[in-house]
């Protein structure tokens, strides 16, 4: 059963904005922002209401440039994650119950304090290419395998 989720980062070269998960799922880690997916919700209004509730901004623009799907050994559910860029946004950034903002220098991206496969994907994402692939995960720090490619369009 596959279950769509969302992944938003704000880049406006050279930095990026991430945030530092406070509870749930990922705790402890700087991931970009997003969720679930409601009931008649698309995936891009996702997307857009997730980074508002979780960064207190709008973005604009967004850009679909990766489709990962991930597993964990022992769960049937396998996590969709469609990730966008925005380089626009409206309002203020400011912390929330479930993330702190931060922005980061490219060259300074934490990648020791984020989930393990975004030191593969980030770079695609940093140089603006789109792409695909699929992670397996032994448990949440150890990646059994994984493929990922560029591809032109999602």
């Amino acid at each position: 059963m596959k279950t769509p989720l969302t992944l938003c980062i704000v880049h406006q070269h050279p930095r990026v904005l991430l945030g530092y998960k406070k509870r749930g799922f990922g705790q402890g880690r700087w991931n970009g922002f997003g969720g679930k997916v409601h009931d008649g919700e698309t995936i891009v209004n996702a997307a857009k209401r997730e980074i508002k509730e979780e960064a207190g901004i709008n973005v604009k623009n967004l850009d679909k440039v990766g489709l990962l799907e991930f597993e964990f050994v022992g769960d049937p559910q396998i996590l969709e994650v469609h990730i966008f860029r925005a380089e626009n946004f409206d309002g203020q950034v400011s912390e929330s119950e479930e993330m702190k903002p931060q922005w980061f220098n490219v060259a300074e991206i934490p990648f020791a304090e984020m989930w393990p496969d975004d030191q593969y994907w980030f770079p695609l994402f940093l140089s603006k290419k789109k792409f695909i692939g699929k992670f397996i995960f032994k448990d949440v720090n150890v990646i059994l395998e994984h493929t990922l490619k560029k591809v032109r369009k999602i």
